[in-house]
């Protein structure tokens, strides 16, 4: 009988330490998770780590999330950083706050499937923005009790296992969401902090912090990097002759226009007052010459109306690249090469304006490119 009673007391504490083991196991998991999500700065790379991770942990080829794009949104909107899925296009992938699959996922706290999600909602509801995807799973994302975002989750990869999520995967699922949430909510306020109001463009601060990450990045696989300073020719007469709110206006269609001319992956930044900056990803010296032609150009041919008044703007432009080698890869910095851009710049300013100069970071020689 004692026996009998140890081995079951053996087998249920067994059971206990197995289960304890799961559990750190899990946390463990978050915490990298967590740190994961930390370490990304700019929206859409959190949103595509957010998503890598799902697809890792719940063994799926397709995922996707629906996020607000700032705090004062109330729209939730597909990333376009989604994978996997097939959209329709007749289908506009937005769920408004009105919406009642908006208030149904705002008062619950787990995943769903999609077939209990339909039947937690009225037959007359309209929920092809979720069902035209054929999810497997769909997940709330909230901060602080409040909705902020919507994964959806596809159907798992086939590894001769049984197939389908489990309460623990549910949990799990839901654990990994509510941290996203937070840091898409963090994100999202350090990109308000990092933004300059008037022109909408991020600050040097964080175009500093970003060109640092990017160079350390680009060592490691060999990846040109090239940076443009721009400057808005003889600004002040603008201020002087209309007024500074002719000169607000003027920053703002410049910084439009340069933000225009860049792809998503680059960085455009208000270096100060007339001065911009940007930082282009895995791009080469012709590469950044065309980049800054086609911006000058743009803005050379813009005309600009303030109270009637047609103005013609230009900039300078001047440009250097950090293209790393294996002999040699700590050869400059993020202000080093700002500071190479810049004396390019000043160059364009000496040789006329409107026109775009190279610093050639090895030689520390400047040749004008164009002139117009």
């Amino acid at each position: 009988m004692d026996k009998e009673f140890f081995e079951k007391k053996k087998a249920s504490n067994a059971a206990l330490v197995a289960e304890y083991e799961k559990r750190i196991y899990d946390l463990q998991q978050l915490l990298e998770i967590s740190k994961s999500f930390s370490s990304a700065l700019e929206f859409s790379a959190l949103v595509e780590s957010i998503l890598y991770v799902c697809m890792c942990q719940m063994r799926v080829l397709s995922a996707g999330m629906f996020c607000m794009d700032n705090i004062d949104s109330n729209t939730l909107t597909l990333s376009s950083n989604y994978t996997g899925f097939e959209l329709d296009p007749a289908i506009t992938y937005e769920i408004s706050e009105k919406h009642p699959l908006f208030t149904l996922l705002d008062s619950e706290n787990r995943a769903f499937t999609l077939n209990e999600l339909k039947k937690k909602m009225p037959k007359t509801v309209d929920l092809s923005v979720i069902t035209s995807l054929s999810p497997t799973l769909i997940v709330p994302m909230k901060y602080q009790n409040h909705l902020n975002g919507v994964m959806v989750i596809g159907d798992q990869i086939d590894l001769g296992e049984p197939i389908g999520f489990d309460d623990d995967d549910k949990k799990q699922i839901y654990d990994i969401a509510t941290l996203a949430s937070m840091a898409i909510n963090n994100t999202i306020l350090i990109e308000r902090s990092s933004t300059d109001m008037m022109t909408h463009l991020k600050l040097k601060y964080f175009f500093y912090k970003s060109l640092e990450i990017k160079m350390n990045l680009a060592k490691q696989h060999d990846i040109p990097i090239s940076v443009i300073m721009f400057d808005i020719d003889f600004f002040k007469k603008f201020n002087d002759t209309y007024g500074h709110a002719c000169g607000d206006i003027v920053l703002q269609r410049v910084a439009k226009l340069i933000q225009s001319g860049v792809r998503e992956q680059d960085l455009a930044a208000r270096y100060g007052g007339e001065e911009f900056v940007v930082m282009l990803y895995n791009t080469d010296a012709e590469g950044a010459r065309n980049v800054a032609e086609r911006i000058r150009k743009s803005i050379a041919s813009e005309d600009l109306v303030y109270e009637g008044t047609h103005m013609q703007v230009t900039i300078s432009a001047g440009f250097a690249v950090f293209a790393p080698t294996e002999e040699d890869k700590t050869s400059i910095s993020p202000s080093q090469l700002v500071g190479l851009a810049d004396k390019a710049l000043y160059v364009s300013k000496r040789n006329g304006r409107n026109c775009v100069t190279f610093a050639d970071p090895k030689l520390l020689e400047f040749q004008n490119t164009s002139k117009e």
